[in-house]
């Protein structure tokens, strides 16, 4: 009935794995668990997860070369025997003993999404920027709020999709990195107008990047929003944004402001209490900088 798909890359994943083999053996459902490491380069993470292979419905796969967020995704999907697909990262953390059978309850939907929380206290202040920014967006993650639009709040850290719908749009393999595969994702799902239902069922993210590391996947993110603008007008706040100072002529005044100041935003957002109006301005900053490079 039920395949549970967790992609990783130099991560331990032996708790998560346990928690859900015990509860998907509670719910004495037909499961299986699978772990596909993408390429890890730190050979002891691969050591820790093959310990994976032990328990009963559990694979562990190891990726040859680096697939990426999405190809990895796709590559779960078609190893699953399951008609349910059962999404999660690799840094979540179970948190309610009825994890499994939440989401069991609601298969008369096409795409469930559970959603996600984190800890109540910073849990270093190396990763305060992830950790302010993931908490400021935790309280619009209840799922009253999710509802109201759905397709545009999906996220794949934790979602449930039957195998047939997912078969039938996948992950764009053209986005490197991270950032945007989930927003394209969830407009694929909107434009094919599937069920999709948000649940109060999150898991808690534990696996906060340290600051200048979040900050440089930030980046990332932004160069494949550039390269998708096209299909993602209408989805994206910052693109918004930016549609507004390209209006008003001040697009390059902001990419020329963004240089000027760029190393004494990153040292404020790298610190212990960085700004997060500060975060906005940085990302606009530094989109407005791509654009105009790109137009040279």
């Amino acid at each position: 009935m039920l395949s549970i798909l967790i992609p990783t890359y130099n991560y331990d994943c032996r708790d998560l794995v346990n928690a859900l083999h015990r509860q998907a053996e509670q719910a004495g459902i037909a499961y299986e668990i699978i772990v596909a490491d993408d390429a890890s380069p730190t050979y002891i993470y691969k050591e820790k997860n093959r310990e994976i292979n032990a328990l009963a419905h559990c694979r562990f796969m190891e990726m040859a070369e680096n697939l990426g967020r999405a190809r990895i995704r796709n590559r779960l999907a078609d190893e699953a025997q399951h008609p349910w697909l059962l999404f999660m990262d690799c840094d979540a953390e179970v948190i309610s003993p009825t994890f499994i059978a939440e989401y069991l309850r609601h298969t008369d939907a096409e795409v469930i999404c559970g959603g996600l929380c984190h800890a109540d206290t910073l849990p270093s202040p190396t990763v305060s920027l992830r950790y302010a920014y993931e908490k400021q967006a935790d309280k619009r993650r209840a799922a009253k709020y999710r509802t109201q639009r759905p397709y545009e709040q999906f996220t794949p850290f934790n979602f449930c999709i039957r195998r047939d719908i997912f078969q039938a749009i996948r992950f764009d393999e053209s986005v490197c990195g991270y950032g945007h595969e989930d927003t394209l994702f969830g407009i694929e799902l909107m434009h094919r107008q599937a069920h999709i239902r948000h649940i109060d069922n999150p898991l808690r993210h534990i696996g906060l990047e340290v600051n200048e590391v979040f900050l440089a996947k930030s980046q990332t993110a932004l160069r494949n929003l550039a390269t998708m603008e096209a299909s993602m007008q209408g989805h994206s706040a910052l693109l918004s944004s930016y549609r507004i100072l390209r209006h008003l002529r001040l697009e390059s005044w902001a990419a020329s402001c963004f240089k000027r100041h760029e190393q004494r935003l990153t040292q404020q957002l790298c610190g212990p209490s960085p700004s997060l109006i500060g975060f906005k301005l940085y990302k606009l900053g530094y989109y407005c900088w791509l654009k105009k490079n790109e137009e040279k």
